[in-house]
Order: structure tokens, then sequence, then C-alpha cells
């Protein structure tokens, strides 16, 4: 791909050259040029290379190739192909995430009383957590904005490369036990292996029978050591175990992720309801 650019550069860059020094009536050298660029747009369109289309439209329309060198305008064109392939990788990780909120580092709420440590949280958004595979949990009372933190943290990975599935636990058993009932279980289990970043939201809001148990200890097996698991909880990290059930698939699924676990526990009142309280408050102005 980079001599068949390199090509159509060094053509292009001579037909500028001997442009400058045609007459005005030089009709044919610039109906080849055309003929030329036309050519090579088609061609880029056609081999996916929509970064490079648009960079080389841009350059042909604003003449930029009469300033660059043929390596400046390789440079140019291969750099504008790499970010734009770049942001649609991003994009679709974004989209395939699936996440509750759209929620940043930047948005989240540091009052004083609520748990959240803005020099961990900066840490945590390097994402070197992830990069060592370890698992984060995420607990406190509902309305604390377990989710939205869960949510800014994996779209941060998202933004670095990560690949980053969000998902609600209890619905992810239920569509994992559909799965095994039509054979296709492994497949998915597979999937949420490859991801770099799970996130289990709601963890424990139902109880888990047997099939979930069984489920929830293969997720974590798989996963264990290789890839980070997030966990958003109501309930702190020590009622885990009564809430999974069965002891020996409690001891055995806690035991690979609790030990060298990141946690966060957040306090103070519902911001549901703060939020609620506020918008009535502004309304009862109007």
């Amino acid at each position: 791909m980079i001599i068949y650019v390199e090509k159509i550069i060094t053509n292009k860059s001579n037909i500028f050259n001997h442009c400058a020094s045609i007459p005005p009536s030089g009709v044919r050298g610039l109906k080849k040029q055309k003929t030329m660029n036309k050519e090579s747009l088609e061609k880029m369109s056609r081999m996916r290379l929509l970064g490079m289309h648009q960079a080389f439209k841009t350059s042909i329309e604003t003449e930029l190739p009469q300033t660059f060198t043929n390596d400046e305008l390789v440079h140019h064109l291969v750099i504008s192909e790499w970010d734009d392939r770049q942001y649609r990788s991003v994009q679709r990780g974004l989209k395939n995430a699936n996440f509750r909120y759209r929620a940043s580092i930047e948005q989240l709420d540091y009052t004083e009383g609520r748990g959240l440590d803005k020099n961990q949280l900066q840490r945590l958004s390097s994402c070197e957590f992830i990069k060592k595979g370890e698992d984060l949990f995420i607990t406190g009372s509902t309305g604390t904005g377990k989710s939205f933190l869960a949510s800014a943290i994996g779209q941060q990975a998202c933004l670095m490369g990560y690949k980053v599935l969000y998902t609600n636990t209890a619905k992810l058993m239920s569509h994992l036990k559909m799965a095994k009932a039509d054979g296709a279980h492994l497949k998915e289990l597979t999937r949420i292996e490859k991801q770099d970043v799970l996130i289990l939201d709601d963890f424990g809001v139902q109880p888990f029978d047997a099939g979930s148990r069984a489920l929830l200890l293969d997720i974590i097996e798989d996963r264990h050591g290789k890839h980070t698991t997030i966990i958003t909880a109501q309930l702190p990290v020590k009622k885990w175990h009564e809430v999974i059930g069965e002891k020996t698939l409690a001891d055995a699924i806690l035991d690979r992720i609790v030990h060298q676990s990141i946690r966060i526990e957040l306090y103070g009142e519902s911001l549901r309801k703060k939020q609620k309280t506020n918008t009535e408050t502004m309304e009862s102005f109007l």
C-alpha cells in the first residue's frame, strides 16, 4: 500500500512541477492531472483508505501538494489514515461496550464526603491497572454514582484502545442461561473472556441460583489474572459470600477476585434524589 501511495505522490509531484512551467494553453497536462487524481481517489475509496482519501481530496482542493515534498505528502496521507482508523476503532469500541451512561473522568464529582479520591481516579484513568489485569470493586448505597463511575472508567479504557463490555449482572446471567439452552453459551463465554475490561453492574441485586453461580465461576476463572473485571454493588464485599450462596463455589469465586482488588466505596445521599430536589427547587422559582 505504501509503495502504491509513494508512486501516486511521485507522479503527482512531477505533474505539479511540470504544470508550473506550462502556459495557460496547456490544457492537456491539466486534464491528465485531474484524471490521475480521480483515479487515485477512486482506488483509495475502494481500498477503504477513508482517512487517506479525505486528506488527498483536501490536498487537491487546496493545492497543498505544491508545498509538500514527496516524503512530507506521503507522511501526511499515512498519518491521516492512521488517525481516521484510530477514531473509528474508538467509536466502535464505545458502541460495542453498551455503556449505561455517557460519562467521562472529567465529569466526576469529587464533593467532600463522597469517598472519591481524585489522585486515585487519576491513577486509574491511566489504565495501568487494566494492563496488569487487576480487578476493581465499586460499592455504595443506591444512587451514589457507582454505575456512572464504572462507565467513566470504562469509557476512558475505550479511548485508550481497550475492549470493554458493560452489562447488568442479572441480565448477563439470564442471557447466558438461555444461550446454554441453545448450546451457544461457550461462544458467549469466549467473547466475554476476550474483553480487556468486563463491567458487572448491580452485582448481587438478585441472588444467584445454581446455574448463575456456575456461570459466574466460569467467567471469573477465564479472566482471573489476565483481564480486568469491574464490579459495582450495593452490598459491601464482606456480604458477597452470602449473596452468591453455596459455600464451595462462593469461596472459589471470591478467592480469585477479592484479595488483590482495588476498592472504592462511595458514600452520601442518593445523587438521583439530590438532582430531583435541585430540579424542584429551580422550578419553584419559575
